[in-house]
């Protein structure tokens, strides 16, 4: 059993949040929920899907947590505005531990500033954030390169839940 941080905040795309979960769940998993304020419940923009989020980003370390799911939606754009959520995300990524971003995710990955040189994919409306990150968009339902795994949009999700079960 590994342990998933999922780092969310308000009007996260519910399916790429809700279909991973259960997924990750399903195969023994936990999932550790992480956002900007410890005990806030964060809501989907469509669905209203509500996540109560565990623990605040200030409080987390990487070394805690064997994953990381990165839901999309505006959830990352709101996350990285957040100098404590940009370190976590970017201590993940350097620990070489999997990272599962999907859509718009890899907007945190680019504040990270940790895409130099990889290969990757996401929402369409990102693809030139992406390449002026020094990455290598792929149009691709899943691209995996290295420790990070990642997808276009919801239409992508059983392919971006069974290879990141597999990186699992």
């Amino acid at each position: 059993m590994k342990t998933i941080a999922v780092i969310i905040s308000d009007f996260f795309e519910d399916s790429e949040y809700t279909e991973p979960a259960e997924a990750f769940r399903k195969a023994g998993h936990k999932l550790v929920h992480i956002g900007l304020k410890e005990n806030q419940t964060v809501k989907g923009k469509n669905k209203a899907t509500p996540v109560r989020v565990e623990l605040a980003v200030k409080d987390v370390s990487a070394d805690d947590y064997d994953a990381l799911l990165i839901p999309g939606g505006y959830s990352p754009d709101k996350l990285r505005a957040d100098e404590d959520a940009v370190r976590f995300v970017k201590a993940f990524f350097e620990s070489g531990k999997p990272v599962f971003a999907i859509c718009h995710a890899p907007q945190l990955l680019i504040t990270a500033d940790i895409l130099r040189g990889r290969k990757v994919t996401g929402w369409k409306s990102i693809i030139q954030d992406i390449k002026n990150a020094g990455a290598t968009f792929v149009d691709a339902a899943v691209v995996e390169d290295g420790n990070l795994v990642s997808s276009r949009y919801p239409g992508d999700l059983p392919e971006f839940i069974r290879v990141s079960l597999n990186k699992l």
